[in-house]
């Protein structure tokens, strides 16, 4: 599963609007970032209480990068 899919998968189990999920992976020498954009209703649930919720998300994205040796990052994209 690569860190796009994995990433999919937390969001669209977050999210009420799964058709507005979006998710563009660059590979770059830092390792991959993953640019995330979700419906504009969901941006909270996603940003969580004080960011807790992306944060969390963020360190299992690095755990997950981890085990393959790769830097993965997130950037959420608001519109």
């Amino acid at each position: 599963m690569s860190p796009k899919d994995f990433l999919l998968f937390i969001i669209n189990s977050l999210v009420t609007n799964e058709g507005d999920v979006s998710i563009e992976q660059r590979e770059d020498d830092l390792g991959t970032l993953l640019s995330l954009k979700v419906n504009k209703n969901d941006m909270g649930t996603i940003i969580g209480k004080d960011g807790k919720t992306i944060n969390a998300i963020r360190t299992v994205l690095r755990v997950y990068g981890s085990k393959s040796d790769a830097r993965v990052n997130l950037k959420v994209i608001e519109e």
